[in-house]
């Protein structure tokens, strides 16, 4: 047995029923294959892939809170403190009722890859809570920020471990947690990113993931002799990096037609009405089904089923293995040409090789969606040197790293004879600065 199928079969053992962890180590051990191979002795001899693939740190959690009605509520947090080889931990925060240790594992796995491909010194780490934000009043959202980040704090740090937002965890939860860990620590430090503006925060920040997004897919085209602008364009979900994912695509010339949320999504033939998509999610808090009130020739389809959309180009943007074969098939059938993810492994296996193996062009999140990451880094140079950027000058970074990491994922491609694979070119290059990072430091 190979060196890289035994480090998988003894994952798959030592985490049953972590299935999305599964699924991450799986895809990116199969694309290393090619770079193990050519020294296996010597990654066999530093144990070099268990070391990758078992994280530094797992802190599970109680969190207790009391709802408006009186009543205690017990939620379970956690922190994945994965690799720390080229920077502190850096990883989002998730609030949704699936979140759960092997969810939490997958995305900080995936994290260490992706931070490394953005060249700057962040480590890989994610948490989260089953907790649910939708429907809760604002003392509610308080009352739980507070409650977790009472237990957090004391693993966290500016030089420790920086967490950001994700799905659930946006502007209103990270200043009610800044607030909490200031409060207990006494410290006025970058230690979470995704702050307001008036206390911390980098321009652009909220942008970031959808507007690097965008960025990379240009990229991508460009090298293959396609461009953006007069294209058709499919997003999944309506949240931060869908809305900034449209409005970038729109501002490169592209038609997005349709978006969605959990219950269903809408299709406008005219283009998504942007505007009015913001007020509906960011202002109302309300779901996609609204847009059709406002719109009368938009339609809106209950349930799954937006990759049927005919389009040039998808982009899904929500949330873990929403994109399937069978949505795979029906994008290919429809005309659909490339595929960049914006939301973290959304796209299960099958799908990723049926594109592949079809000759559409992918983008996998680890490369397409780091920019959120990138900016979140630059926030915390900000925060380190006291000094706050323009939008132009964050944008424009944020632009020249998406362009970079583009050129590593395809120089990797190519030195080993996978032109065009950008899977195995995102985690080649990412694993590669880190291997090295680990080997200078020793066993540790």
């Amino acid at each position: 047995m190979s060196y890289v199928d035994e480090v998988m079969q003894r994952v798959v053992e030592k985490n049953p029923s972590e299935k999305e962890f599964h699924q991450a180590v799986k895809e990116v051990l199969d694309s290393l294959r090619v770079v193990i191979e050519k020294n296996e002795e010597k990654y066999r001899k530093d144990a070099l892939l268990e070391r990758i693939t078992e994280p530094e740190r797992v802190i599970s959690f109680r969190i207790p809170w009391v709802d408006d009605k009186g009543q205690v509520q017990v939620n379970r947090g956690f922190r994945v403190q994965f690799n720390s080889a080229i920077g502190p931990y850096k990883g989002g925060l998730r609030l949704h009722p699936s979140v759960n240790q092997g969810i939490i594992k997958f995305l900080g796995f995936e994290q260490i890859f992706k931070n490394s491909l953005t060249g700057l010194p962040i480590g890989g780490g994610k948490g989260g809570s089953d907790f649910d934000p939708k429907g809760k009043s604002d003392r509610e959202i308080m009352a739980f920020c507070q409650s977790f980040m009472t237990e957090l704090h004391k693993y966290i740090g500016a030089d420790t471990d920086v967490p950001a937002g994700d799905i659930g965890v946006g502007g209103r939860e990270i200043g009610y947690l800044y607030g909490q860990y200031k409060r207990l620590t006494g410290l006025y430090e970058g230690v979470l990113t995704g702050k307001g503006l008036t206390y911390g925060g980098s321009l652009a920040r909220t942008e970031a993931t959808g507007y690097g997004l965008v960025y990379m897919l240009d990229e991508m085209l460009k090298a293959n002799g396609k461009a953006i602008a007069g294209s058709t364009v499919v997003i999944s979900g309506s949240g931060n990096v869908a809305i900034y994912a449209t409005q970038k695509a729109q501002q490169l010339g592209a038609k997005v037609v349709a978006l969605s949320d959990s219950n269903g999504y809408v299709y406008d033939k005219d283009g998504i009405d942007l505007d009015l998509v913001r007020e509906i999610k960011e202002v109302r808090r309300g779901r996609i089904k609204e847009y059709v009130e406002a719109r009368p020739g938009a339609v809106y389809t209950e349930g799954k089923g937006i990759w049927t959309v005919p389009c040039d180009i998808a982009l899904p943007c929500a949330t873990q293995n929403e994109l399937g074969l069978e949505d795979a098939k029906a994008l290919k059938a429809n005309g659909c040409y490339a595929v960049a993810e914006g939301a973290n492994m959304p796209s299960t296996r099958e799908a990723t090789d049926f594109f592949q193996e079809n000759g559409m062009l992918f983008m996998p999140g680890k490369a397409a969606n780091a920019g959120g990451v990138a900016t979140s880094a630059l926030e915390m140079s900000q925060n380190s040197q006291r000094l706050s950027w323009s939008f132009e000058e964050v944008d424009a970074k944020l632009h020249e790293i998406m362009i970079g990491i583009f050129k590593k994922v395809d120089e990797a491609s190519k030195r080993y004879g996978l032109e065009g694979n950008y899977v195995a070119g995102a985690n080649i290059a990412g694993f590669e600065k880190v291997v090295e990072a680990m080997n200078a430091q020793g066993v540790v």
